[in-house]
């Protein structure tokens, strides 16, 4: 990675890396997946819901997309050579369908990286070190344009998001308490689409805020879209200190 694509990872909290992995893998994948909706892809009367959420998936060609050159170069990047699990399953797969009934997952929010044996999923913790999570990723599996429900990205977040943290120290804020009193902050960010071909990824700070939205059913409606969201897992605890991009951008905004 550039010099200048690190510098937008701490500016913007993220880089978008067009083919990450190949478009066969996407493929491969994606016939799976369509099995496994129940969904026919050539029928449109047979996507019902808005949303159909799968995983894990650990088997090739899943875990070969998150296993290239590519990806493993820029995790050294932007999480350092050796701090990083290389990833075990694809994590849970969200495929939108167009559809005329709104979906319920489409809040503004930050993915929590500890505190899972509690079964309320708000419950759910963050903390100012990312504890548990080194990168939040993005993999589109299908092609993704303004028609297909792409992921809502407030460009900068990642840093208000830290200040919001520091104070509660290593046990962090839970995503209930994130979502009621620390995304307010982030409203004016500017927003991006994760949009791109099958075997774009994103990389995204771990504080980074996001959310799904609808793809309306009708004239001009897109393709249902398949997306992946494994976190990159930490080899070791990330810290204040440290010297990744990822720690950096936390110190940044701890300096502002």
């Amino acid at each position: 990675m550039s010099s200048l694509d690190l510098d937008a990872f701490l500016r913007d909290g993220f880089v978008r890396l067009d083919a990450a992995f190949p478009r066969a893998l996407a493929d491969e994948a994606r016939a799976t997946l369509w099995r496994d909706t129940g969904c026919d892809p050539d029928d449109p009367r047979t996507w019902r819901a808005p949303v159909v959420r799968l995983g894990m998936y650990s088997g090739p060609p899943f875990v070969e997309a998150a296993r290239t050159p590519a990806l493993h170069d820029a995790f050294d990047a932007l999480v350092g050579p050796g701090r990083w699990l290389p990833c075990g399953s694809m994590g849970t797969f969200v495929v939108r369908f167009p559809s005329e009934h709104a979906p319920d997952d489409t809040g503004w929010h930050v993915d929590p990286s500890f505190g899972y044996e509690d079964p309320d999923f708000l419950r759910w913790r963050v903390n100012v070190s990312s504890r548990g999570r080194a990168l939040l990723m993005l993999f589109l599996f299908s092609d993704v344009d303004e028609r297909c429900a792409p992921t809502r990205i407030r460009v900068g977040s990642h840093l208000r998001i830290a200040r919001s943290l520091a104070p509660a120290g290593d046990a962090g804020l839970t995503l209930g308490e994130l979502v009621a009193g620390g995304l307010a902050e982030t409203e004016d960010c500017a927003e991006v689409l994760a949009v791109g071909e099958a075997g774009t990824v994103y990389l995204c700070h771990p504080f980074l805020v996001h959310a799904a939205q609808p793809m309306p059913r009708g004239e001009g409606q897109g393709r249902p879209r398949f997306l992946a969201q494994p976190p990159l897992l930490p080899r070791a605890p990330l810290t204040r200190g440290g010297p990744s991009p990822v720690e950096a951008a936390i110190r940044r905004a701890l300096r502002t």
